[in-house]
């Protein structure tokens, strides 16, 4: 009697790219007309990725970085907005875990597995507009945060007040979205990552109470704390780094379909053409140095966060010079790969409707919130003094 193999499950890779397939079958229709990507935002609810990082003892699938950036790459390729705000969910889960004690982090982590939570972000540390007041037992936010990615259609945000009291001291709680005295703006409207919802958020008296407060060991405490903004900066890596790889398959797939030579070419078809072939050959070059550099840096990190409270300073510092050098190459080729990319397709390819220059606008977009000059510049200071970088909420 022969026993019949069990259906194998499908990865998180796979789940992925089947819902990449179907959000790029409307990524350039919504880019059009912006606003909140709810029905992609419910397929990643359905689909378990929002617990994607979340150890398995918590009900999550236990997917390292590397994995996990891997999705988010493939997100990013045809749509990078859904991207942003998935790679976010896990920046938000991170900065839980980072900043708050286990029996915090522990029970939201179960809950976000078990109910499908989105996670939104309303931290903004150089936004110092939310103020906090202090009563016995809890505080109370009120002001304004911009730049909030994922906070509409959220079940938690990441939320933080300056308290004036203590010197402008920053305070960051992790408190439902829905609260009383919480108002979610739909006030984005920039030119690329049009549907990450970064706009606005509102405070007005929201209580908060002491133990959603993210105090022990809070930010920027341990080598282990300051992991943080270095997620953050990957992530952001890995998003540039699909939306170069997403155009250039966009572009490739127009070249040989609708591309035709010059007229003053010798050649018989687009394919032949030599200074075609010179511009794939150095997006390719550009991609595969910038894959190298990503995946790299994602394994030490997969390392640094796997030490724990045990990580040292110096281990983070070479972290940080590794993802620098990744966001900055990925910044460079991803820019000039996504400008250049009308050189292989032509005039025809400009017409509006099929919105190839989505790709320049959302990575011109989301490189310009941390500008490349200063990355390069603690490259240098590396390079030349050994100096290592200052950690802080950015780097």
């Amino acid at each position: 009697m022969s026993v019949q193999a069990l259906p194998s499950q499908p990865s998180s890779l796979q789940i992925a790219r089947q819902l990449a397939q179907e959000f790029a079958q409307t990524a350039a229709e919504r880019d059009a007309q912006g606003g909140t990507p709810k029905a992609e935002r419910d397929a990643l609810r359905a689909s378990g990725l929002l617990a994607l990082s979340i150890p398995t003892q918590f009900g999550g699938l236990g997917a390292s970085w590397s994995e996990t950036f891997e999705v988010v790459r493939e997100f990013a390729k045809v749509d990078s907005s859904i991207a942003h705000v998935f790679g976010f969910q896990h920046l938000m889960l991170a900065t839980v875990r980072l900043f708050a004690r286990p029996d915090q982090w522990q029970p939201w982590f179960e809950q976000t597995a078990r109910k499908n939570w989105f996670w939104g972000n309303a931290l903004n540390p150089l936004d110092t507009r939310t103020l906090v007041r202090t009563f016995a037992g809890w505080r109370e936010f009120s002001g304004k945060k911009s730049f909030c990615s994922g906070a509409s259609d959220s079940e938690m945000l990441i939320a933080s007040a300056s308290d004036e009291s203590a010197g402008g001291r920053l305070l960051i709680a992790a408190i439902p979205s829905g609260r009383t005295g919480i108002t979610l703006h739909d006030d984005w409207n920039n030119i690329g990552q049009r549907q990450t919802d970064s706009g606005s958020v509102t405070f007005e008296r929201v209580r908060v109470e002491e133990n959603e407060l993210l105090l022990d060991p809070g930010p920027l405490s341990t080598p282990f704390a300051c992991l943080r903004p270095l997620i953050a900066q990957l992530h952001f890596s890995n998003i540039f780094l699909g939306i170069a790889e997403g155009a250039l398959e966009e572009a490739r797939e127009y070249t040989l379909k609708e591309g035709r030579p010059w007229f003053k070419s010798k050649a018989r078809h687009v394919s032949e053409d030599p200074y075609i072939l010179a511009h794939y050959g150095e997006f390719w070059l550009g991609l595969e140095s910038v894959r190298v550099l990503a995946e790299r840096a994602a394994a030490l990190l997969d390392e640094a966060w796997q030490k724990e409270h045990a990580l040292g300073s110096d281990e983070r510092a070479r972290l940080a010079i590794a993802i620098s050098t990744a966001k900055v190459a990925a910044t460079r080729v991803g820019l000039d790969l996504c400008s250049r990319l009308f050189e292989v397709t032509g005039a025809r390819a400009t017409h509006a409707a099929l919105r190839l220059d989505r790709h320049w606008r959302n990575l011109r977009t989301q490189t310009l919130h941390d500008p490349v000059d200063y990355k390069i510049q603690e490259l240098g200071e590396w390079a030349l003094s050994q100096t290592r970088p200052t950690p802080s909420f950015y780097s």
